[in-house]
């Protein structure tokens, strides 16, 4: 009888990912992981080598969020602390991403081992599973686990440490395979049904509400149930608003979308949930963001119900009147056919009011900037960060990509992407950062987005700290041939902290936050690509035609004015506390 044939354990990890469907790894390549990377490469799988561990798990999380599918950073154990920031966006918005560490020995754990850190403890607060695969008969086993868990109920990134000695060293082919389970292949999330009684409690409510909101999270998103949520705002008359800090679940332009369910960013959600009788909050958590379901941001007459696919956002959501388990797309089924079954007789009023109130805030925040654009004309003046987020859209079609990064610019660029959506501005896709409101994600999410769709420009728009956090991950554009445009929002600074401090410091000054002037477009003519400033708006649009023509990686270097976004007044000048806690 012929022996097993036998293969290293970085080989079976990367067959046993294979078998679940994964097909893209993302990594900065070590020592310490070269078993799985030759398994990868005998895998024929997709790896991307980026310059920066963070760079490679920004990547493997904003491709998780586009696909809905798992991808891997694979890191060494030194790197494993460069990708600790990216593990902590990915938890933030609940992406599916799976780390694994090459680490050191098993056998002399917690002796002094080379390279040996707790990766297992300081990734457990940021994950929803992380541990060490103890034998290499067991890798199937753990992977199996790592990936279950990460896509079932309430998605997030999970972490897999593999010891350097289980990496390199040999076992049977077929090692684990004759205990259950036999089907290791990626099987479907499981979903929750809701409880007939609870279901029919909740309906009776919502039917009994004249005046109802539905807002959308993240939930959704991973249910991939966003078109039933559209349709159920619109044939219900309810209308539809997003929670900040996520993927879009409805395109701007949908007549049932009416912003963000912020009251800084977007006051039209202030009048709809201080006027609602009954809020839906359909996979969300009532987290800061939310205020915790408390007052000012929901009235105490108005009733909160809390939709939720899995236990531990329920587990959140304790202020709710009523919490239902269930999957959202199957809520929505229900939903949809109380319409159908002629079991629901809400007026259109509400519905079309709250429409009035965006198209009033769209109309005075046009006229306003545009006062103060044509005095910036005249006097020579800075670039408005509302009037370069509203441009940069203008330049992008149909099927184009908007990336966004963090800080100031990401908050004007939310209320510019309201405005262009009430027009009817349509796009491919938007990504940006999370609750966490981390710099530096910009170029790995545009990245992904222009490996997904190759044939999409993608243009990301950063302010100039941001770009500085994570702008040399720009190579790897250069390397992986995947040509995308940033546009930099270059006020000289942090300007979101220079204007916070200048409110909170009894000096009025600010401090520690500026920078030199940065000739960020010579930086991509340096890589070979393209570059161009911009001091002037009517330079803007052509400078963005030339450069997305170009069909090279390009920086479009833009001198902007620094100016206060109304969240971070809001933070600084009124202290609300819906906005800090």
């Amino acid at each position: 009888m012929t022996p097993p044939e036998k293969i290293r354990g970085g080989a079976l990890l990367a067959r046993a990912l294979q078998e679940k469907g994964v097909e893209h790894v993302f990594t900065l390549s070590g020592g310490f992981c070269n078993p799985a990377l030759e398994g990868f490469m005998e895998c024929q799988m997709k790896v991307i080598n980026c310059p920066h561990e963070q760079v490679a798990g920004h990547f493997a999380d904003g491709h998780t969020r586009i696909t809905r599918k798992p991808a891997v950073c694979l890191v060494g154990p030194e790197g494993f602390a460069n990708a600790v920031p990216a593990m902590m966006e990915a938890w933030g918005e609940r992406s599916p991403v799976i780390f694994v560490t090459g680490s050191s020995t098993l056998k002399r754990q917690g002796a002094g081992g080379f390279k040996e850190i707790d990766d297992v403890a300081i990734a457990a607060p940021l994950t929803k599973y992380s541990a060490t695969i103890t034998d290499g008969e067991r890798i199937n086993e753990f992977v199996d686990r790592a990936v279950k868990i990460a896509t079932n109920g309430y998605p997030g990134a999970v972490h897999l440490s593999l010891p350097v000695d289980i990496m390199f060293s040999h076992f049977a082919e077929n090692a684990g395979r004759d205990e259950r389970p036999f089907d290791l292949s990626m099987q479907l999330p499981a979903r929750a049904w809701p409880e007939p009684a609870r279901l029919q409690q909740l309906l009776q409510k919502l039917n009994a509400a004249k005046q109802p909101v539905l807002i959308g999270g993240h939930g959704v998103w991973w249910a991939n149930s966003e078109k039933n949520l559209e349709t159920a705002g619109e044939s219900l008359n309810i209308p539809v608003f997003n929670i900040p800090y996520h993927q879009k679940l409805l395109g701007e332009e949908a007549n049932a979308y009416m912003g963000l369910a912020d009251i800084h960013q977007y006051p039209p959600s202030k009048f709809a949930l201080h006027d609602s009788d009954l809020v839906l909050m359909v996979g969300a958590r009532l987290d800061n963001q939310m205020n915790f379901g408390n007052p000012p941001l929901f009235p105490k007459s108005t009733k909160l119900v809390c939709i939720n696919g899995s236990h531990e956002e329920i587990e959140l959501n304790r202020a709710a009147d009523i919490n239902l388990l269930c999957d959202p797309g199957v809520f929505f089924d229900t939903l949809n056919k109380l319409k159908l079954n002629n079991k629901w007789n809400l007026s259109k009023e509400w519905f079309d009011l709250n429409r009035e109130k965006k198209q009033e805030w769209v109309d005075k925040t046009l006229n306003d900037l545009s006062k103060e654009t044509k005095e910036a004309e005249k006097n020579g003046g800075k670039i408005h960060p509302l009037q370069l987020a509203l441009d940069v859209q203008d330049a992008i079609g149909e099927k184009d990509w908007l990336v966004i990064d963090g800080g100031n610019t990401h908050f004007w660029s939310e209320i510019a992407i309201n405005i262009a959506g009430s027009k009817g501005k349509k796009m491919g896709g938007i990504l940006h950062p999370g609750t966490f409101s981390m710099l530096g994600v910009g170029v790995p999410f545009a990245l992904s987005a222009k490996n997904i769709h190759p044939k999409s420009n993608v243009v990301l728009i950063s302010g100039d700290g941001a770009f500085l956090s994570g702008g040399l991950s720009i190579e790897a554009a250069f390397q992986e041939n995947k040509p995308i445009v940033v546009v930099i929002d270059n006020n000289g600074g942090l300007d979101c902290i220079s204007q916070q401090q200048e409110r909170l410091f009894e000096s009025g000054k600010h401090f520690a936050t500026d920078f030199r002037d940065i000739p960020f477009h010579k930086i991509f003519e340096g890589f070979r690509g393209h570059g161009e400033l911009v001091t002037k708006r009517e330079q803007l649009a052509p400078a963005l035609k030339r450069a997305i023509e170009s069909g090279k990686t390009a920086c479009i270097n833009v001198k902007a004015k620094g100016v206060i976004s109304p969240i971070v007044a809001a933070v600084s000048d009124k202290r609300d506390k819906a906005s800090i806690e």
